[in-house]
């Protein structure tokens, strides 16, 4: 799957994967339905069935709507190959399983996806994986147990809930000394602010759900790098059978050609949104990278060109106050998504970590007074005024 350097990414969310002409002349990528595909030459079909020539089989294995889309993702994340998933846990276990077995040991952080949390504390361990979750922003013990032996890395940054952020070039570089495999998912930096290959990460994973769907409709996953990596995940896709329907994929492509435009703008307005929570009596801690105040602003100014549309606070009085704000809120979701064209909060407890126990939330540092934002495509300003009033209501209910 190629991809041009030249063009903009913009453009490139928009045409990549879509070069050529389209079946019977079509605009958009059309929806292939068919679970199989038929031949009257059975030698043929043996070929295509081999790989040795090209077609399809059955789209359990390959099916050319999803190949549209796989071959985008290529385009922005500047892939050799890429593979579909369901869902972006499916992409994610998916990608662990294919290249972990008994005896393997994983290195990551504490700070995690709840989904991807659970994959580490629960059902690797019960392969026989050793898995060990270093604290995020310590670099030097990450580095540490590298060190003592690790066959696959995995990042996220910006992580899930907190928007901490990591130092993939550093980290990269420790587990090439030791010859890991290194992931990152990338679902909350988006292609348009960050590409981890470029840095040296092996595999990037995309929960496509979120802000390359953009439109809270369609579930999928994405995982891509060299073609030699992505054929073992391909092949494991096919065998366990997580493979992503044409329809969804069908909605994933029509999100990715707006992506650009949604991010640019959801990214302003989060900028705003966490600046203004800053001045906030009620709100204890703003989490965002485009901070000044941000622990690791630095390195968010070095390996991305925009800080994202996610921004998290923690409020005080944790939880109670949790349901008396949120409520109070009219041009916002509560639900537990993101990456959509409307803004959605939600605490932890019933989004990213609705997984983990309060024990286990606890353990993470991850506050039941944390609100998590995924900011819409919706005027700055009348985001920012929907969150004063909702303050105000808090207040003025207090005082009576």
């Amino acid at each position: 799957m190629a991809y041009n350097n030249s063009i903009g990414i913009g453009t490139q969310a928009v045409w990549g994967g879509e070069e050529t002409e389209h079946p019977y002349r079509a605009t958009q990528t059309p929806i292939v339905a068919s679970a199989a595909y038929g031949y009257q030459d059975i030698d043929h079909w043996y070929e295509v069935a081999l790989g040795k020539a090209p077609g399809f089989i059955y789209s359990r294995m390959s099916n050319p709507t999803v190949e549209t889309l796989e071959a985008k993702i290529c385009a922005l994340e500047k892939a050799e190959s890429a593979v579909a998933f369901s869902t972006g846990m499916a992409a994610i276990s998916s990608a662990l399983y294919t290249f972990l077995k008994n005896g393997s040991r994983v290195v990551s952080t504490k700070d995690s996806y709840g989904g991807t949390n659970k994959v580490f504390e629960e059902f690797l361990p019960r392969m026989g994986v050793d898995v060990v979750l270093c604290e995020t922003h310590s670099h030097e013990q990450i580095e540490a147990e590298i060190a003592k032996g690790c066959d696959l890395l995995y990042l996220e940054t910006p992580t899930n809930p907190t928007l901490k952020i990591i130092d993939i070039k550093r980290l990269v570089n420790a587990a090439k000394k030791v010859g890991a495999i290194v992931m990152a998912d990338n679902t909350f930096a988006t292609p348009l602010n960050q590409n981890p290959l470029a840095l040296g990460v092996d595999i990037v994973i995309h929960s496509a759900t979120k802000f390359l769907s953009g439109h809270a409709d369609a579930m999928g996953g994405l995982v891509c790098g060299a073609e030699s990596l992505m054929e073992k995940v391909r092949h494991y896709r096919e065998i366990n059978g997580a493979a992503l329907d044409p329809f969804s994929a069908y909605l994933i492509i029509r999100g990715i050609k707006t992506l650009a435009l949604r991010v640019r703008q959801q990214q302003q307005s989060a900028q705003a949104i966490a600046e203004y929570l800053q001045t906030e009596p009620l709100v204890e801690k703003v989490n965002y990278p485009g901070l000044v105040t941000h622990k690791n602003h630095h390195i968010a100014i070095e390996q991305m060109r925009g800080f994202g549309a996610i921004v998290s606070f923690v409020l005080t009085g944790g939880m109670d106050m949790v349901t008396r704000l949120l409520p109070q809120l009219h041009h916002a979701h509560c639900a537990g998504n993101l990456g959509a064209v409307e803004t959605i909060y939600g605490p932890a407890r019933t989004t990213s970590h609705v997984e983990n126990t309060l024990a286990e939330r606890q353990a993470l540092g991850i506050s039941e007074g944390l609100v998590r934002i995924s900011v819409g495509i919706e005027d700055t300003e009348d985001l920012i005024f929907d969150l004063k009033q909702a303050f105000e209501k808090v207040r003025n209910t207090s005082c009576r």
